[in-house]
């Protein structure tokens, strides 16, 4: 008998995958947890319904959150990932030489116990001696480290459930105070397919704080539509002004130098929701 797993992305949309096995299924102290074996992507992290990440795809996604703002930055030392307990985000920042500490902020334990238990390919960074895993409020977090980090990437899930605040305009002032005098912080902000309003909101959220705002886009084939979108705030520094030809090679599949710029380039569409 053959096994189908369907996200249902919007009211009308979903995205259904070939299953071969589950491996862990639970209700945590916040959301459903679930880890499967897919054909077409592998093993496959889903939370409350929704897929987080794969073992196939999920390069794009960390690789994009991280490496744009760190680049964009000029010499970043200390980061913070809030949300994210897979690992991903954390296992590409400390590909940067100049990292000193890595922070995650996970408000799910489980989330993080699960990842090392059975996607070691992402959360494989977890117990470098760079990183710090706190189990807590990611909200609460940046209310108590003011003027602490160089870069602060937000890898939240969908704002539905212990996500909702996370895509708060007082969340984001929060950030801002978090951040030291040239900081950057990005967090992921849906479909521009389907979550217009939302891409809308946090872009005018994140220009009312920070001096520089950009939106920055890539294709992530089990995300809603397969088109994801990234909002970046700035004190200092502007992505399109990087030099990208001092851009070191690191061991990247999505991202690269020549990339860098060009992911900010909108679609008359996307540039549309944001003027």
């Amino acid at each position: 008998m053959e096994l189908w797993y369907t996200e249902y992305q919007t009211s009308s949309v979903g995205i259904t995958c070939k299953t071969k096995k589950t491996y862990h299924t639970e209700k945590t102290e916040y959301q459903e947890l679930a880890l499967i074996d897919t054909e077409q992507f592998g093993k496959m992290l889903v939370l409350d319904g929704t897929v987080q990440t794969t073992i196939e795809d999920e390069f794009v996604y960390h690789e994009m959150i991280t490496h744009v703002p760190l680049f964009t930055h000029k010499n970043p030392k200390k980061a913070l990932v809030i949300g994210g307990g897979d690992g991903g985000a954390i296992r590409e920042i400390i590909k940067h030489p100049s990292i000193e500490k890595a922070v995650l902020c996970e408000i799910d334990g489980r989330v993080i116990e699960v990842s090392k238990q059975y996607l070691p390919e992402i959360s494989c960074a977890l117990d470098d001696k760079k990183v710090e895993v706190v189990v807590g409020d990611g909200i609460k977090y940046v209310n108590e480290h003011k003027n602490e980090f160089d870069v602060i990437m937000v890898d939240s899930t969908d704002p539905v459930g212990p996500a909702v605040g996370l895509f708060a305009v007082d969340f984001y002032k929060a950030i801002y105070d978090s951040l030291k005098e040239d900081g950057i912080f990005v967090a992921q902000t849906e479909s521009p397919f389907f979550h217009k309003d939302l891409i809308t909101k946090v872009f005018n959220d994140v220009k009312s704080l920070f001096p520089i705002t950009r939106l920055y886009t890539c294709a992530i084939p089990t995300y809603p539509s397969g088109y994801w979108s990234f909002t970046m705030g700035s004190k200092k520094y502007d992505p399109l002004e990087t030099d990208t030809d001092s851009i070191p090679n690191i061991d990247t599949k999505y991202y690269c130098p020549q990339i860098h710029k060009s992911v900010f380039s909108l679609p008359k569409f996307v540039a549309d929701l944001v003027k």
